[in-house]
């Protein structure tokens, strides 16, 4: 059987399991003659959500498999960071995720999301939303592997009162909503540890003018929820983008418009990545 050192080690019945939360290393001592594989989750950094008016960062990059040989030997663990919030400026973008690694793996970070008139949604495991004003949703799958590794950002809309929103981030079962809606999209639910976790939900996009509805929602897998806004002359209440959960690779939520012509509130930062590996010992 394997025998390896590295990360939070756990065990569910005959399986030892290896938590990466931040970068390491994970040391293969002996790699085990009948029983040399892995199974692995691999999850990058959610990127930032964009500020003033903006879409959801997209999730990070999701890859999971078994039957990954492995050898004696010391494989190095990056476990991507996730994407800084766009600024309260205009035109405003939110920082990608940054990737993860374990072996030939790689899962891609997510792309930033858009503010009010920035364009489209930047490409990436998961893409960001488009920002308002008709930026399109960043692509998903980006570089492209095979299986998908995550989806689309959804378009921004139109900055009428009652259906503008800064798109959804893409998460790694779903895309982005492109129906005004600004939902995140869910991310996919891994057992790896003994007991099912949903990783990589895209970020929610902000929501333009009436007070007290709030913004796009977060996508299940630790997306962040976008903000809501003042109305048109400035007054009612707000409330702040939401960060991608750490260790999920969420996407952070879009920052506010302030419905009197100034600037908004920034995004929110997107959620670190994470590295399971799992395998037989008994």
């Amino acid at each position: 059987y394997i025998t390896a050192t590295g990360g939070t080690i756990t065990t569910d019945g005959d399986y030892r399991v290896h938590t990466f939360n931040s970068s390491g290393t994970f040391e293969v001592t002996t790699a085990g003659t009948t029983n040399s594989t892995v199974e692995y989750l691999v999850v990058a950094g959610g990127a930032g959500g964009g500020g003033d008016f903006g879409s959801g960062g997209g999730a990070g990059g999701f890859r999971t498999a078994s039957g990954l040989a492995v050898t004696a030997t010391s494989y190095a663990i990056t476990v991507g960071a996730g994407g800084a919030a766009g600024p309260a400026s205009r035109p405003s973008t939110g920082a990608s995720g940054s990737s993860s690694v374990f072996s030939t793996i790689t899962s891609a970070g997510g792309g930033g999301g858009k503010g009010y008139g920035a364009g489209d949604g930047v490409a990436g495991g998961s893409g960001g939303g488009g920002g308002p004003t008709a930026g399109g949703g960043g692509a998903g799958n980006t570089p492209s592997t095979s299986p998908s590794q995550g989806n689309g950002g959804g378009a921004g809309t139109s900055t009428d009162h009652s259906v503008g929103y800064g798109g959804g981030g893409g998460g790694a079962s779903e895309a982005g909503s492109t129906d005004g809606a600004g939902y995140g999209g869910d991310g996919t639910s891994s057992s790896i540890t003994g007991s099912a976790v949903t990783y990589a939900g895209g970020g929610g996009g902000s929501r333009y003018q009436l007070p007290g509805i709030s913004g796009g929602p977060g996508g299940d897998g630790g997306g962040g929820a976008g903000g809501n806004t003042r109305d048109a002359n400035g007054s009612g209440t707000w409330s702040a983008a939401v960060a991608g959960t750490v260790n999920t690779g969420g996407g952070g939520g879009g920052g506010s418009y302030n419905g009197s012509g100034s600037l908004g509130q920034a995004g929110a930062a997107g959620g670190s990545g994470i590295v399971i590996i799992r395998y037989q010992f008994k």
